[in-house]
């Protein structure tokens, strides 16, 4: 059985979350700033590192009070679910970072994620808006469906990019 659960192809999924009142460029200052996620994300109680530099790959910064867990639920029993998450690369230019969750209680094997900042398109005049993209492979994760993580990850992000953009 374990063999089994350990040859299924990796999940893989992409959310995003629309800034219409700030720019790229201002967002994207708020993300490097890795070990201080817990101001942006909700339901993220503490975030700080434990490792390096902040910002700087190679650093380590331990989150808890994360509202996803193996569970499914996104219900602890018993204990505050907490992750340590190695920023791996950081691309200034093209604007996008990319961690992987070295060690965690919340059921995730193999996480890696990335993050990039968007500068808004369309055709409007979208100077002072941007798109948060935040792209992430994972190991299945028993007692979650693909898309219950990514509903999960969605409704997150968008919390997280309106307290991004009421605080610009």
């Amino acid at each position: 059985m374990e063999e089994q659960k350990n040859s299924q192809p990796k999940w893989e999924a992409k959310v995003s979350a629309r800034v219409t009142s700030a720019s790229a460029d201002q967002i994207w200052p708020l993300y490097t700033d890795f070990f201080n996620l817990h101001k942006w994300y909700p339901g993220l109680t503490t975030c700080h590192g434990i490792h390096g530099t902040n910002g700087e790959p190679g650093c380590i910064r331990f989150c808890s009070g994360f509202s996803v867990s193996s569970e499914g639920s996104g219900v602890d029993k018993g204990s505050e679910n907490w992750a340590k998450e190695r920023l791996i690369a950081v691309d200034h230019s093209g604007r996008s970072l990319s961690y992987e969750i070295v060690d965690s209680n919340i059921g995730f094997n193999s996480y890696v994620a990335t993050v990039k900042i968007v500068p808004g398109a369309d055709g409007d005049d979208h100077q002072n808006g941007c798109v948060i993209e935040w792209s992430f492979t994972v190991d299945p994760v028993e007692g979650w469906e693909l898309e219950d993580m990514k509903q999960k990850f969605q409704v997150g992000l968008q919390g997280q990019a309106k307290r991004m953009e009421d605080a610009i």
